[in-house]
């Protein structure tokens, strides 16, 4: 494939800089949603709402073929990595400052390169090894383990960061073999069926306001998505992909402004370790030969999103790859 054009590769950026304001807007709306309502009332909502535009995007799959799986129990692990990843997200939005949700997301690119050496045979060698240690030390420099309680939302987002992580790796495993129709339309149902079934029991009253606010949500999701289309389609992914971090300066902003947070000097330093050691993975995986399935730069979407993997096969759409 043939390098991107200056001209492709500063739209790809402009791109992917909105896209990521997009999701941190769309973070702060969970954020504030979660002081009213349950984490599965919202992402039933945000599922829900998001299934006409979806639907019709699928409606564009004219490949020939059933919606019976080829991986079935990969896609199910698929599937329950998704839901327990969108679940444990939104939970930890609401329960910490936004500096910090956003510290143990960044770590997820750490998480996949470790799961690439057992489920794709990547081969990790000295220099992207020592950057995952690197961004782990950052991790526990936001956690600082014996002198700040870990709470509950702290063990919701590494969570959300793991099992988004498997996701992700499990979608490079079998992606292939499988529809792009079933890889969506599978971790969906399962989201909105689990969600549905916990309902009756979480659910609030939702006025109209509020309603409108989920709306918002889910739209802002779909813009974030078709603008990550756009950036990856003419863009080099290199440049695209560390645009995911500009999102800690919204998360300071809105943090500042919204909640009245203001992070500990720890967090901020945690953070660009565990950002520097994403963007050396990422730069290490576009070089030469050093990965061979390049299964971080392949994880084209936002990390520990209730409805993330929609990306890739939103391109392949555009581009008649059904």
């Amino acid at each position: 494939m043939r390098p991107a054009s200056p001209s492709d590769n500063r739209l790809g950026a402009i791109c992917g800089l909105i896209a990521f304001a997009s999701f941190a807007v769309h973070d702060v709306i969970v954020k504030q949603l979660s002081a009213t309502y349950s984490t599965f009332q919202i992402v039933f909502f945000s599922a829900l709402l998001s299934f006409p535009v979806i639907t019709l995007v699928l409606m564009g799959d004219h490949k020939p073929g059933t919606l019976r799986p080829a991986h079935p129990w990969w896609l199910a692990l698929r599937c329950v990595c998704g839901v327990i990843s969108g679940l444990c997200a939104f939970y930890a939005l609401g329960q910490l400052q936004l500096s910090e949700f956003y510290a143990f997301i960044f770590a997820a690119p750490l998480l996949i390169t470790l799961l690439a050496i057992p489920i794709l045979g990547e081969t990790v060698r000295l220099r992207r090894g020592i950057a995952v240690l690197v961004g782990l030390v950052g991790v526990l420099i936001v956690l600082r383990p014996g002198t700040t309680p870990i709470s509950a939302g702290h063990i919701a987002a590494l969570v959300a960061a793991a099992t988004s992580a498997m996701a992700s790796i499990i979608v490079r495993k079998i992606g292939n073999d499988e529809r792009g129709v079933v890889m969506i339309l599978y971790p969906m149902m399962t989201s909105l069926i689990v969600t549905a079934l916990v309902l009756p029991f979480v659910y609030v009253e939702v006025p109209l306001s509020d309603l409108g606010l989920l709306a918002v949500d889910s739209v802002l999701v779909l813009i974030a998505m078709g603008l990550l289309v756009v950036a990856y389609s003419r863009a080099d992914a290199i440049l695209v992909a560390p645009m995911q971090y500009s999102q800690i300066v919204w998360a300071t902003l809105f943090g500042i402004f919204l909640f009245n947070e203001y992070p500990a000097w720890q967090t901020y330093l945690g953070i660009a370790v565990i950002a520097l050691s994403g963007v050396y993975i990422i730069k290490r995986e576009a070089t030469g030969a050093v990965s061979e399935n390049t299964p971080v730069l392949k994880t084209r979407t936002r990390m520990g999103h209730a409805l993330a993997m929609r990306v890739g096969v939103l391109s392949r759409w555009l581009r008649g790859e059904h």
